[in-house]
């Protein structure tokens, strides 16, 4: 054998890998790979997130018990309580928080706008129980004319605290007595009753005492000349809010230029629709105040009760007909 051949060195198998360099000078990236992989041998398993359709049953029953008895509670209470899911997120059961009222503890009752706790105690009985009450009665109709008109220059509650006053001058509202005044009793209202109403609204008081009177003549009663105007029966226009009672309405104005036409004064639109809510013939009460039901209650009676009546004047009238007939 020649010494070439002795010199030789053996050829490696071709399995082993090829050494590279890494890019921070001359290492071998071999001996990274294995404390590489010799880490990862150490490390412990991770167990695979389950999914919602892998949670156990046991779980989701005790949620949904959990949710079923805070919705019981919830209800229970009336107030809002907050649940959790099976996710973990809190939800509202959507119910409003209620007002409990102890027993035994009165409700005030709710009234239009306009009355407040602080209101004059005879604004507050008006309200309760006058104002949009049906009147037939001619010197009730008469008084409230005139105070509707006494609106112009003064307010309700300081009319109703003078109420006793008006009814001395004008001898408890009587029209006919009214009507009567002379021009030195014209002088002795002045005198006495000048701070509540000027000399324009007394004239027009005597004057339209005059004038109720020819209106008595023609329709037999002043009721019955107002009443005609909403067909006996009494106008509801069921508001909701303060602001949206008008001041004066399309029936208003024909009234008060029917009123005009026939001699009377100071009975613009404003002041006979302010007439028209006191009286009766509308009924402006707010719909969340107790007296607009118990309004038209009152006057659901009354119109049964005047149809009942027909009917016994008209049944003995109908027999005596039918009789002469035969």
């Amino acid at each position: 054998m020649s010494v070439a051949t002795k010199l030789q060195s053996p050829v490696k198998p071709l399995s082993e890998g090829r050494v590279v360099l890494g890019p921070g000078g001359n290492r071998f990236r071999v001996l990274e790979e294995a404390r590489r992989k010799k880490e990862g041998s150490e490390k412990p398993r991770q167990q695979p997130r389950k999914t919602p359709s892998e949670v156990p049953e046991a779980i989701v029953r005790n949620n949904l018990s959990f949710e079923s008895s805070c919705s019981s509670d919830s209800s229970s209470s009336g107030s809002s309580v907050k649940m959790v899911n099976s996710k973990g997120r809190v939800k509202r059961n959507g119910l409003k928080p209620v007002k409990v009222v102890p027993d035994g503890v009165e409700v005030p009752a709710k009234r239009c706008d306009w009355i407040t706790p602080n209101s004059d105690p005879l604004y507050t009985s008006f309200h309760d129980e006058e104002w949009g009450v049906p009147v037939h009665d001619d010197k009730k109709l008469f008084e409230l004319l005139v105070l509707s008109q006494a609106l112009a220059e003064l307010s309700w509650p300081t009319i109703l605290n003078n109420r006793d006053i008006f009814r001395k001058l004008f001898d408890n509202f009587d029209p006919s007595s009214v009507s009567k005044f002379t021009e030195k009793k014209l002088l002795s209202l002045k005198a006495s009753g000048g701070t509540l109403l000027s000399e324009p609204k007394l004239r027009a008081v005597i004057e339209n005492a005059k004038q109720m009177l020819k209106v008595q003549q023609e329709f037999g009663s002043f009721s019955n000349y107002c009443w005609s105007f909403v067909n006996h029966k009494p106008m509801r226009n069921g508001f909701r809010y303060a602001r949206q009672v008008p001041v004066k309405t399309p029936k208003g104005e024909v009234i008060s230029k029917d009123l005009m036409q026939r001699g009377f004064r100071c009975v613009g639109p404003t002041v006979i629709y302010s007439f028209m809510q006191a009286a009766g013939l509308v009924n402006d009460h707010l719909l969340t105040c107790f007296r607009f039901q118990e309004c038209n209650s009152n006057i659901e009676k009354d119109l049964k009760a005047k149809t009942q009546e027909k009917e016994v004047l008209t049944n003995p009238l109908e027999q005596n007909t039918c009789l002469s007939h035969n």
